[in-house]
């Protein structure tokens, strides 16, 4: 409540039409105004929404209710919605493998069959060999939202650590199966988090890390500090697992072990927050149990643990190299010095695998890949050919074999996986799917274009061969900005079914992103978080001004940091896009460090309990930034009831206060998924449920007019 009298200083105001009489052509469900007034660093902040921050309350949950009732019976009545979502349903029916991983001989791997709700893990005695079923997910709920999110063997592949998440969560409960017979241990490890784990090379046990349980009926929302280190011992009880580090004095680190091949060393890694920068400890396993002993003492750069050779360790790392660098470290020394392999590239560095006697290096150029493999002591010896604007990942390399595997895909061509041997140089593909449509029927181009303060912004735009510009055209301007996360060439079906409906797909590479590495990140962080507004709305002038689009034809997504971009652009440029679809969205910039892990956001976007930090938030926040009288665009929020990442209180009150704002006759709608959280471990059906709706939504919006 407000303490003393304050004037409400007012943010920015948008850039928008005049306001307009109310005329609403939909009946809303109410949304109860309360008193809630606050008083933040000199200003009056009211917050008459907060009630549904409390997602489990019966008033909440009959808002819920009442809200999807009319979202339901609006996307439901669309003409196209039965079609598109015939057409996602078919599409999505294709075989998708993920990467191989390969422990004493043995080859683990995702594989979806195509409309499974989750995808099962396989394994193969040796490679080529008939694959046999390990673990099927789609068996353990009848609704499909029992995810296997992690799968670690052991050494010797003998023995398999694996973590479920229920119903979207982001809490893992770890068990433990006998590959051989795929029965499971009795071990059960809960209130684990962003976390995966480390086996000893004995296969005795593994590192992990967890946090304390919290109080009852507060797992979807308490905050989550003071991260610990374990050691799980097969057989013993969780409450017995050794603990090998935490940090009272610094409770908002996050730790990770990962246990070296030889068995020497456990290399730990110690984060703040979200930020990529982490500092490095050790445990030498041939001494006596003592503290881990500090490496990179400071969280002040990247270090990525590559492997060792004995005591010489390899890193990747933006320390004093933006872009990234390769570095040994000999922890024999008394004082290890810093020894540069690769140096830094005008491309940036993604990933490095070690891989018999040589280094692969994955690097960004223009925020597509390019693949090199370099000798051990950092000369490069080739390229590894690439069919195009595409993305790159790794599988774990292995110094005791020459092959690997890596994956290529780009914004039209499915994910497939190609067995690489570096010392033949030869590319072959291990698995590679098959749709029902032509991919080449799309191509994408790559486009620069200048932000408002004339930094060059890429962007990837995707159509169907030989499509004429038209300002016409329907066009999905996607987009991220954040965390140091690179939006490369990637496939989805969503995205395919959204080519052949006959719409554009334009994903610009906005600052704060990590494409052109950590300066390109710190460009668009904290103070400086309006540079990737600017980068987005230039990319919508971009394609307006090229008669690619026009505003009423324009329409605009992104999820999580994304769905912040999005509800940032209608509160500031409302009259640019058609439509607007602000997914699992953070859009109270003020509250997000309250719930879950929101605190760990702080790197990227500043405190709100900063006076510093406050007026660069207080002025872009979605939620404090909308204006009643003002026309907005047609407007599909999406969240899920179990999100415990950005809690769906966010796009709750964001979805209440712009309903009550709008002053146009577009629709205003929140779509809420129960049983889902942030994204990951969504069933098959619904994803192709949700995203029917979606595109239902934008074709009847921005789509072609009669």
């Amino acid at each position: 409540m407000m303490t003393r009298a304050v004037p409400v200083v007012p943010a920015p105001p948008v850039a928008s039409a005049a306001p307009l009489p109310k005329a609403p052509r939909f009946t809303y469900p109410p949304s109860a105004r309360g008193p809630v007034e606050e008083v933040l660093h000199g200003v009056t902040v009211r917050d008459p929404y907060r009630w549904l921050e409390d997602v489990d309350s019966p008033a909440t949950r009959a808002w819920v209710e009442a809200q999807n009732a009319v979202t339901r019976g609006y996307l439901d009545g669309l003409p196209r919605r039965t079609e598109i979502r015939g057409r996602l349903r078919e599409l999505w029916d294709y075989e998708r493998y993920e990467l191989p991983f390969e422990r004493g001989g043995r080859y683990f791997y995702f594989y979806n069959s195509g409309l499974q709700n989750q995808p099962a893990l396989y394994w193969m005695p040796s490679l080529g060999a008939e694959p046999r079923l390990l673990l099927d997910p789609n068996t353990l709920s009848a609704d499909g939202t029992v995810a296997l999110m992690r799968a670690v063997p052991s050494e010797d592949g003998k023995l398999l650590a694996y973590g479920l998440s229920r119903a979207g969560s982001d809490w893992l409960e770890w068990r433990v199966r006998r590959v051989d017979t795929a029965q499971d241990l009795p071990d059960v490890l809960r209130w684990s988090k962003f976390s995966t784990v480390s086996w000893l090379t004995n296969g005795s046990g593994f590192y992990y890390t967890a946090y304390d349980e919290p109080a009852p009926g507060s797992e979807l929302s308490a905050t989550n500090y003071y991260n610990k280190l374990l050691f799980h011992r097969l057989g013993q009880k969780q409450s017995e697992d050794r603990l090998i580090y935490e940090r009272k004095d610094r409770p908002k680190w996050a730790f990770g072990a990962q246990a070296t091949r030889d068995g020497r060393y456990v290399v730990i890694t110690a984060t703040e927050g979200t930020d990529p920068k982490n500092a490095i400890l050790y445990l030498d396993l041939r001494k006596p149990p003592a503290p881990p002993t500090a490496l990179v003492p400071r969280i002040e750069s990247l270090y990525d643990f590559i492997g060792n050779r004995g005591s010489i360790f390899w890193f990747r790392t933006d320390e004093s190299a933006p872009r990234g660098r390769v570095v040994s470290l000999d922890v024999a020394q008394r004082e290890p010095k810093l020894v540069e392999v690769v140096p830094e590239q005008p491309e940036t560095l993604r990933q490095v695998e070690r891989v018999s006697d040589k280094f692969l290096l994955n690097y960004l150029k223009d925020a597509h890949a390019e693949l090199r493999a370099h000798a051990i002591d950092g000369k490069l010896e080739h390229t590894v050919p690439l069919p195009g604007f595409g993305t790159v990942w790794l599988a774990e390399g292995d110094e005791k074999r020459s092959e690997t595997f890596y994956s290529y895909e780009s914004y039209q061509s499915p994910r497939k996986l190609l067995r690489y041997d570096v010392k033949t140089r030869e590319s072959q593909v291990f698995r590679e799917p098959k749709l029902k449509m032509d991919p080449d029927a799309f191509e994408t181009r790559q486009v620069f274009y200048a932000s408002k303060d004339g930094t060059r912004i890429p962007m990837f735009v995707t159509q169907r061969k030989g499509a004429p510009a038209s300002p016409d055209a329907p066009c999905l301007l996607y987009g991220y900005g954040g965390f140091s996360i690179s939006l490369t060439p990637s496939f989805s079906v969503s995205n395919l079914t959204w080519l052949d409906l006959g719409g554009t797909l334009a994903v610009p590479n906005l600052r704060g992103g990590g494409e052109y590495g950590e300066a390109w990140h710190e460009a668009g962080k904290r103070a400086k978080k309006q540079n990737v507004f600017d980068d987005f709305i230039a990319a919508a002038e971009y394609l307006i001004r090229e008669k690619l689009t026009s505003s009423p034809h324009l329409g605009i997504l992104g999820r999580s940091n994304g769905g912040l971009l999005v509800g940032a652009m209608l509160a500031q440029r409302p009259e640019l896009f058609g439509a607007a679809l602000p997914g699992v969205g953070v859009m109270d910039m003020l509250r997000f460090h309250k719930f879950t892990i929101g605190w760990s956001w702080t790197d990227d976007y500043g405190s709100p309990d900063d006076p510093a930090d406050f007026p660069a938030l207080f002025a872009y926040s979605p939620l404090h930034n909308l204006r009643e009288g003002v026309k907005y665009p047609a407007t599909l929020i999406t969240t899920g009831d179990h999100d415990d990442r950005v809690v769906p209180g966010h796009s709750f009150k964001f979805a209440a206060a712009l309903q009550r704002a709008q002053a146009g006759d577009a629709p205003v709608m929140i779509r809420i998924e129960t049983r889902a959280g942030h994204g990951a471990g969504i069933p098959t059906e619904k994803k192709i449920d949700e995203v029917a709706d979606q595109w239902a939504f934008l074709w009847s919006t921005i789509g072609p007019r009669p």
